[in-house]
């Protein structure tokens, strides 16, 4: 672990079960997170770059979207009664999120204003928009977002001279106002988009809850300004102190997607102070539910072409060199490196001596082997960890649109219930209702 850090054994570790999945999506053998989190959100492998859809579904064809639609287990989750929210520290209408309740050719579809003409005149819709609209009665939303809400040019909040942070509706809406009018008059709703606001709440008397705390994603944990941003774990505790008063149970979709983010920068020291941070939300969750009736997942939807190596002794800074030189052109390297990336550099023909940078810093980009403006994700197989209810059934490899079919089996929603009613029947305990918790960060390579 990086220097400095107070933590010891990571959370996911104390659970159950471990298992791997296969992440490659139906036309990419190194996927991105729009089909992965299709896959194990909704049950069903799809296309690169698509949510929310089978792989009939092509990338950026509008017109291949109907009938292809699936739903997600947060959708079966509604269905059958619970509570259910979605936690990210990306925007709420970024790719993994948007799998549990968009249908959509594009996950860059933010909102209309992203979208080509072509898209509009056939009648799709944006993700904010169907944030909105699909699933009206999610109990907790939180995460970045705000400027897609918002009408063409309307100033943002809290960067009032940001033009970038200005909204970006083309069709006028104000989606936040939506929000609103869905809820019903004797529901305490709240729009909160800074963490005073949000702490100021009784979580035990909100019914919905909307926070966007950013105009896009959030900030990275090592930059967040504690006044106006929540952690990641604060953003848990409050979702799940809001969804737990429903008797019949919860799902919750976490997402520490910013890990994913910071492996992309090639900045490794934000991607895992992230993945730190998601750590504590693990925990938290793990303290505030029972694994007598939650069943907890802990996974990546992908990894990337991150490693950590170089023979580095105990007690070594994880950010450090490594304790040799390279026997090929005698200059020193840190133990962190990237298969590709924007840290590829060469000065003077030769390879860059990193002892004359500051590898420490925070935004430092490790060294890579070949050079890119973004990091890609890796191809391999990730890990899944999981404890609670049928966290069994979470063991060898699997598919990953497999994970979805375990958490609704575990559950007792979605198509498959003849246990349920086989085991009550019986005379035996049913598997539900069950607090569900699926906790599912972005780009860990385990």
């Amino acid at each position: 672990m990086p220097s400095g850090f107070k933590i010891s054994t990571p959370k996911w570790l104390g659970m159950s079960s471990c298992s791997w999945e296969m992440t490659y999506n139906t036309n990419a053998q190194v996927p991105d997170s729009a089909g992965t989190a299709t896959a194990y959100l909704c049950g069903v492998k799809a296309n690169e770059g698509t949510v929310g859809v089978s792989a009939a579904t092509q990338r950026t064809q509008c017109n291949t979207t109907q009938g292809n639609e699936v739903t997600s287990i947060l959708r079966w989750a509604k269905d059958a009664g619970k509570s259910v929210g979605i936690v990210t520290t990306t925007r709420v209408n970024h790719a993994t999120p948007s799998a549990a309740y968009a249908h959509s050719a594009d996950r860059d579809w933010y909102s209309d204003n992203e979208m080509p003409p072509e898209a509009l005149s056939q009648g799709c819709k944006d993700i904010a928009y169907q944030l909105m609209h699909n699933v009206k009665d999610i109990e907790v939303i939180m995460g970045g977002g705000r400027k897609y809400m918002f009408p063409k040019n309307k100033t943002d909040v809290e960067y009032e001279m940001d033009e970038k942070s200005r909204g970006t509706r083309l069709d006028g809406l104000n989606l936040i106002n939506i929000w609103k009018s869905f809820k019903p008059r004797h529901k305490h709703s709240h729009y909160v988009w800074n963490r005073t606001e949000l702490l100021s709440l009784d979580p035990y008397t909100v019914d919905y809850l909307l926070g966007l705390f950013e105009p896009g994603d959030l900030q990275y944990e090592l930059n967040r300004n504690n006044v106006t941003d929540p952690s990641l774990s604060e953003m848990v505790e409050i979702a799940i102190k809001i969804l737990k008063k429903n008797p019949k149970g919860f799902f919750l979709l976490v997402e520490g997607g910013r890990i994913d983010h910071g492996h992309h920068e090639g900045k490794a020291k934000l991607a895992l102070h992230e993945t730190v941070e998601m750590d504590r939300a693990i925990g938290k969750a793990g303290i505030m539910t029972s694994v007598e009736d939650t069943l907890t997942v802990v996974t990546a939807d992908h990894s990337h072409v991150f490693t950590f190596g170089g023979y580095t002794p105990r007690g070594n800074s994880i950010f450090g060199l490594a304790p040799m030189v390279s026997d090929t052109d005698k200059k020193p390297f840190t133990s962190i490196l990237y298969g590709n990336g924007p840290g590829y550099k060469v000065v003077g023909g030769e390879r860059e001596n990193v002892s004359m940078v500051d590898y420490a810093h925070s935004n430092y980009q490790a060294q890579s082997a070949v050079p890119l403006r973004y990091e890609t994700h890796g191809g391999e197989d990730v890990a899944v960890f999981a404890k609670g209810p049928m966290a069994h059934l979470l063991h060898g490899v699997h598919e990953q649109n497999y994970i979805a079919h375990v958490m609704a089996y575990a559950a007792c929603i979605g198509a498959n219930q003849d246990h349920c009613a086989s085991a009550s029947s019986a005379g035996g305990p049913s598997p539900g209702p069950l607090l569900l918790l699926a906790l599912l960060p972005l780009g860990i390579l385990f």
